[in-house]
């Protein structure tokens, strides 16, 4: 299995990217985030429970629209400097602007999104860029040959935290791994019932969302567990 583990100076910026041999936890943030204070205290429960490789700040108003880009940076600012203390990288979802403007770590694409190529003139070369390519090998050989960091498939199985459009299969992750040298993301309801399947499959990250900020009380236990789950079970 190949994934990559990313080495960031104290300013966050893309140093290395080494290649690794073990799955690797991914965070979203939930879609709505009523207490922004309470939410720090359980993402600096879950960096601190096991390594995670990124976060992925994605909010979503009552009606499903992206949330206003003032609000995405109050947030961003306020986890940053948890999200430095523990090596997690931070991803902004679907606005390269936003992510350029933040000075993020990278951006996730939609197929709806901005392009890439306007994604990587804007951020620079050293920015993380995943691209989402639901269960279509033509999206991801696309994505790969256009230079992205990552692809993402999914959803896997259904989600809590966002209306599933596209159904994946494990044979998806199973060929990318035998084709392709990119590491590949696993997203859409993953959690600790269904997550051995995943990672025997190949993902080399597991996108969690609902599975841990759902769990407010076990929140170190989830993640840890996860993480064994990880190192158990990749190839």
């Amino acid at each position: 299995m190949v994934t990559i583990c990313i080495i960031v100076s104290l300013q966050s910026s893309i140093t290395n990217i080494m290649k690794v041999n073990v799955c690797q936890l991914y965070l979203i943030t939930p879609p709505q985030i009523k207490d922004v204070n309470l939410f720090c205290l359980n993402l600096e429960t879950a960096l601190s429970a096991a390594p995670v490789n990124c976060l992925q700040i994605r909010l979503k108003k009552e009606n499903n629209e992206c949330e206003d880009d003032i609000v995405i940076l109050s947030l961003f600012n306020k986890i940053k400097p948890i999200c430095d203390r523990y090596g997690t990288l931070i991803i902004i979802n679907d606005n390269p602007y936003v992510a350029k403007t933040a000075k993020a770590d990278g951006v996730h694409l939609g197929q709806k999104d901005a392009d890439y190529s306007h994604a990587r003139e804007l951020l620079g070369q050293e920015a993380i860029i995943g691209i989402t390519c639901h269960n279509s090998k033509e999206l991801a050989f696309k994505a790969a040959s256009s230079g992205a960091d990552y692809v993402a498939f999914g959803a896997f199985y259904s989600s809590k935290t966002k209306d599933i459009k596209h159904k994946a299969n494990m044979e998806i992750l199973e060929w990318w791994q035998e084709a392709m040298e990119i590491p590949c993301l696993a997203i859409g309801g993953i959690d600790i019932s269904n997550v051995e399947k995943i990672i025997k499959a190949g993902a080399d990250f597991i996108a969690l969302s609902n599975a841990v900020w759902s769990n407010t009380d076990n929140i170190s236990l989830v993640v840890s567990q996860l993480s064994q789950l990880c190192h158990q079970h990749t190839h």
